[in-house]
């Protein structure tokens, strides 16, 4: 590769991929980890190159032409296709700065590629014009001859240069095309998924709004029940000891009362037992006429007096 000839102008460190070439849209893994890269100057061949080596393996080695687009696909990996190695190379770098850098370093190397290929050409043909007119000046036919020959030969070499060129040309637009291509299929895919995450969102929201509003129902019914269970009780509370108390003139006749009652149906009771009792024996042949002459019948006697208390 002629490293001691070139020089490196910039290196970062980041996950290598290339693109599966069976189905060019699944990236392989070129390194297990991440690895170096750096953008190299060849002072003898005027060139810039992106190298990356992976022990004694080398993993990069693209020549940067002016027709090369690095493109950014995240926010942390992008790509470039290299037509000569037909292949395309994907960066993943541990954040978005350093592929920010990666990036404007890439376009810097495209115009610096750039101008060399157009210094490289003014000097080609500044040098087949000089060769021209140095034919021109000599007299002899064959050295004009030998110059026709050379210009001959620059331009059977230039026409297949130019052909490969444009083929190189064809293929990193069929890859841009492509990546363009994933890119809007990525961005769509997004677009629905944040779709997707705010309706679920709403969805959330309204979901707890209605919790919120059946608590406070549940609440505010709870409430009610709690304070119609203590006016029942307040009322059942008050209904007993509004029959259980009485006032103090109602209890003292209630009292009167019952002294009263008891002492008539005492009374009552002792009248009953002097009626029951039998008549003297010494007088009851007397008696007996007195009694049959004077009324008639049985003749009763008084109620025996209640004992003194």
């Amino acid at each position: 590769m002629g490293r001691n000839k070139e020089q490196p102008i910039f290196t970062t460190r980041a996950h290598v991929f290339q693109i599966d070439p069976s189905t060019k849209k699944n990236w392989v893994p070129a390194s297990k980890q991440a690895v170096t890269v750096s953008y190299f100057y060849d002072s003898t061949r005027n060139s810039y190159r992106i190298i990356s080596v992976d022990g004694a393996k080398v993993i990069i080695n693209s020549t940067i032409t002016p027709n090369m687009t690095f493109t950014k696909t995240s926010q942390k990996f992008g790509q470039w296709a290299d037509s000569r190695a037909n292949t395309v190379f994907g960066l993943g770098f541990p954040s978005e700065q350093q592929l920010t850098k990666f990036a404007e370093k890439f376009q810097e190397v495209k115009e610096a590629a750039k101008l060399a290929r157009d210094r490289s050409q003014e000097k080609i043909e500044t040098s087949s014009n000089h060769s021209q007119e140095s034919g021109r000046e000599t007299p002899s036919s064959t050295r004009a001859s030998s110059v026709n020959g050379t210009d001959d030969e620059k331009a059977s070499h230039s026409g297949p240069a130019e052909a490969h060129l444009k083929s190189e040309n064809d293929k990193l637009k069929i890859a841009l095309a492509q990546s363009s291509s994933n890119v809007k299929k990525w961005e769509t895919e997004l677009q629905t998924l944040r779709e997707s995450n705010a309706r679920l969102t709403t969805a959330l929201q309204e979901s707890a709004a209605s919790i919120e509003h059946w608590k406070k129902q549940f609440s505010a019914c709870k409430e009610e029940n709690d304070q119609l269970r203590s006016k029942v009780a307040e009322r059942t509370h008050g209904r007993a000891a509004s029959s259980s108390l009485l006032p103090p003139p109602l209890l003292f006749l209630l009292g009167f009362c019952c002294f009263v009652f008891d002492f008539i149906f005492e009374r009552e009771v002792d009248g009953e037992r002097g009626l029951r009792q039998p008549l003297p024996s010494a007088h009851s042949g007397q008696g007996s006429s007195k009694g049959r002459g004077s009324a008639g019948g049985l003749v009763l006697p008084h109620r025996a007096k209640l004992p003194a208390s």
